[in-house]
């Protein structure tokens, strides 16, 4: 793989695919995470005088055309902001008026076209489209990595056409997790949430091959608990996957992986901020009542294994941290990460990030992923297209 450092730059168009699918708010970026991400991709372009046809898809538009509440305009005003300098949006993909603002630029401007996924031809990978996308520019770089699991044109299309790069962001994330894999300080502690899983049973696998400890919250800790002959009430679980959760704690046993499972949850009839709630052992979810957070004794437990740890992972909520009555677990989880300066801290992407933002912990943790998707099929150990492309 090259790196965008290793290209001749100056004077040159760029095609940057990056990921700025965030959050927009009342017609303004919510969250700038992934935004302020790829910066010092943007400036080292800039710096070396580069010319940056920035590409980006939003949300899932129809792919029919152009729709108001898709459009990045809000996304190249913010990203204007942060680099103190006019970002124009073409108001189109591919078309006459981006053909227009590429041809009038000069060394160091910045455009943003319209969002990819406005025309149907990008999530098909149309080679027709990859072509249209490659014409625009003198070399592509991806900074994309929250995308490079897609094979998508902007992704691992226009890579065929191009003379293709590796940006500053994408190079970190893949680092970080090689290392992370190859060689853990250890004890290695991985903390996995989220409601299913199906989801989640291929990271599981990989990762008892590597951590110390591996603990297990959010929805999902429901199929491992019935697994295991305890009654769940209502909460959500997964029928078919309970042979695969005993073969995943079986596993563990087998490998001398801790298999960290909660002792107690926060109980309720609904999932609401005015439902009435309980503290419960798992041995004893009354029926009818399910289970939305972890609850203080299993807190305590998870903070004491996540203290001791030297490289710790985290992937995924231990529950509805979105309503308040049941944040706690994800954010006793989320103290005892951010805490432990000891270790190496990685927040595996998704509403990981979400929860360490809304507990204001973003600044004390060594690495926040911006793929959540990507992250996952990473450590799954699956080849990533987008990565495979710039190989």
């Amino acid at each position: 793989m090259k790196y965008v450092n290793e290209a001749e730059l100056a004077g040159r168009r760029v095609l940057l695919r990056v990921d700025f699918n965030v959050p927009i708010v009342d017609g303004k970026v919510y969250d700038d995470t992934r935004i302020r991400s790829v910066l010092p991709t943007i400036r080292y372009l800039i710096d070396n005088k580069a010319r940056v046809i920035v590409i980006s898809h939003q949300g899932r538009p129809k792919g029919e055309g152009f729709e108001a509440e898709f459009s990045l305009a809000p996304i190249a005003y913010a990203l204007g902001k942060l680099l103190k300098k006019e970002v124009p949006l073409t108001g189109e993909v591919l078309g006459d008026k981006t053909s227009a603002a590429v041809a009038a630029m000069q060394d160091g401007d910045v455009i943003v076209l319209e969002n990819l996924r406005f025309d149907k031809r990008e999530k098909k990978n149309d080679p027709t489209f990859a072509k249209g996308l490659a014409a625009l520019a003198d070399l592509y770089v991806n900074d994309a990595f929250a995308a490079v699991h897609r094979a998508h044109a902007s992704i691992s299309g226009v890579a065929d056409y191009l003379p293709s790069y590796a940006g500053f962001l994408l190079r970190k994330e893949l680092d970080t997790f090689d290392r992370m894999l190859a060689d853990p300080e250890r004890p290695f502690v991985a903390i996995l949430g989220g409601s299913k899983v199906s989801d989640k049973i291929k990271v599981i696998d990989k990762l008892l091959d590597v951590v110390d400890v591996l603990v297990i919250g959010g929805a999902m800790c429901f199929t491992f608990l019935q697994a295991q002959g305890y009654p769940v009430g209502a909460s959500l679980k997964e029928d078919d996957w309970l042979q695969p959760a005993a073969e995943m704690m079986k596993k563990a046993a087998e490998k001398g992986v801790k298999f960290l499972l909660p002792v107690d949850v926060v109980v309720a009839s609904e999932v609401s901020a005015d439902a009435e709630r309980a503290v419960c052992d798992v041995v004893s979810i009354p029926e009818g009542k399910m289970g939305l957070d972890i609850g203080p004794r299993t807190c305590v437990l998870y903070s004491q294994a996540i203290v001791k740890g030297k490289t710790v992972l985290w992937n995924g909520p231990m529950g509805v941290f979105e309503i308040e009555a049941f944040a706690n677990g994800t954010r006793q989880v989320a103290t005892a990460v951010a805490m432990n300066n000891e270790a190496t801290t990685i927040i595996g992407g998704g509403d990981s990030i979400a929860a360490i933002n809304k507990f204001g912990y973003n600044d004390l943790v060594t690495f926040i992923s911006t793929g959540g998707g990507a992250a996952l099929e990473l450590l799954e150990g699956v080849e990533l297209p987008g990565v495979a492309a710039l190989n």
